[in-house]
């Protein structure tokens, strides 16, 4: 025979957010340095990518323009 029991609803929003505390205390943040220097990294690759995907969509654009639209 099968029981289905609901699940019992114990804590309180206290103690959740004091285990978010806890869990954020755990946590080993980067350096100011570091920080820093991988915000400036994903800049910089943002920005290299995002040439490329322009200069790829120029392209394609302007192939599009010349040789089906006869622009």
């Amino acid at each position: 025979m099968t029981y289905h029991t609901t699940p019992k609803r114990g804590g309180s929003r206290f103690r959740f957010f004091g285990d978010v505390i806890a869990e954020l205390k755990k946590v080993v943040w980067l350096s100011r340095r570091e920080a820093v220097y991988l915000t400036i990294l994903v800049l910089i690759v943002s920005l290299i990518a995002g040439l490329v995907l322009g200069v790829i969509d120029y392209g394609f654009s302007d192939f599009v323009n010349r040789f089906f639209l006869g622009r």
